[in-house]
């Protein structure tokens, strides 16, 4: 860790969880960001301590000096609540209440819960994703029940996301759930597993979407990044009895080779880690792109069912969402390809919902 010590200057946005703030470091302003439900709600005038590591490093998604302590002013303890330690051994780790743990009133549901019953879910490699899914699946059928379960791939504060609370706020969402090391969402869970239990057992979910959370680690290797989990959780869905959907992460603005067209991390993820098989939804894009993103996820068919979606009237579904749609940096218009992919898997999702379960 990289620590720094400042004085709060200035308070800005806030959001479920989180608090922007200005620190003030010797000679430089730095932005941060608190967790009040960790550190206490930060004042202007406060000194706080600081990991500078993310910032310092010049990271995208981690581009903040974070709170770790208001040492003149620390909180009250919390009250007492469950067993489950998230950020496990991390000077940061914080103890909930999980779904199914024994002192649960949610264990008695979950104790042999075992089965999905068909409930379709989707499963996509970026957080950016989730309002472009939720796009597609309630223009098909409004008001289905939605549930997000976040893994640990990413941010593990869902604090961390502004999406969320916005998408809430909407009435795109019904709930959501946090899994492994993830935490802070409607309810806790030990594994993706349990996660998917409590979403449909629990929270009466009708579709879920899994993502990661707010960031993706990528280190342009074959098997180097974070969003491996995307295979991981067809095959967890599988298992359960549930019907996975399958987003390609696609983009025709990417500068990367290795991302443009289908990703890499899809083609890996769904083509060598997903043993289960998934709807493997292909968006059907015009011109010679269409053509590259169809021929790449030829190899798919070896292990799952291929779907062809029209992505007609997506762009204006998109346009209209609740929530600023951005991935890389790059808004609807500067990555359409990206957006009108997952639209198309949230829209066939959204099709599977009412049809008679296995």
């Amino acid at each position: 860790m990289r620590w720094r010590a400042g004085f709060v200057t200035e308070l800005g946005r806030s959001w479920t969880g989180a608090q922007e703030l200005v620190v003030s470091v010797g000679d430089t302003a730095v932005k941060a960001l608190a967790y009040p439900d960790l550190v206490g709600l930060p004042l202007i005038g406060d000194r706080v301590l600081l990991n500078v590591g993310a910032l310092d490093r010049g990271l995208g998604t981690g581009g903040y000096a974070l709170v770790v302590a208001i040492p003149d002013r620390l909180p009250a303890d919390p009250p007492e609540s469950g067993h489950l330690v998230k950020a496990r051994y991390t000077p940061l780790q914080s103890m909930v209440l999980g779904a199914d743990e024994q002192d649960s009133p949610d264990h008695e549901v979950l104790r042999d819960a075992d089965d999905l019953a068909g409930t379709p879910v989707v499963v996509a490699d970026l957080h950016s994703a989730l309002p472009a899914v939720l796009a597609g699946v309630y223009d098909a059928r409004p008001g289905t029940r939605v549930v997000y379960v976040m893994t640990d791939g990413g941010a593990l504060p869902m604090a961390f996301s502004r999406t969320v609370p916005a998408l809430r706020d909407a009435g795109w969402l019904a709930g959501t759930v946090t899994v492994g090391q993830a935490y802070g969402g409607d309810r806790e869970a030990v594994t993706v597993h349990t996660g998917l239990l409590t979403a449909v057992r629990v929270l009466g979910a009708e579709l879920v979407v899994i993502t990661q959370g707010p960031g993706n680690l990528g280190t342009g290797t074959r098997w180097g990044f974070s969003g491996v989990q995307s295979g991981e959780a067809i095959n967890a869905i599988g298992t359960l009895g549930g019907r996975a959907v399958a987003s390609l992460r696609i983009s025709e603005a990417d500068p990367r080779p290795r991302h443009r067209g289908i990703s890499h991390h899809s083609l890996t993820a769904y083509g060598r880690v997903a043993l289960q098989p998934a709807d493997v939804v292909v968006p059907d894009l015009p011109g010679e792109f269409g053509d590259l993103v169809r021929d790449a996820a030829e190899p798919l068919h070896a292990r799952h069912r291929v779907v062809r979606a029209s992505v007609d009237g997506l762009y204006d579904v998109l346009a209209a969402a609740p929530v600023k749609l951005s991935t890389m940096g790059r808004d609807l218009d500067g990555d359409r390809a990206y957006f009108e992919a997952a639209a198309a898997a949230g829209r066939h999702a959204a099709a599977l919902v009412d049809l008679p379960k296995a």
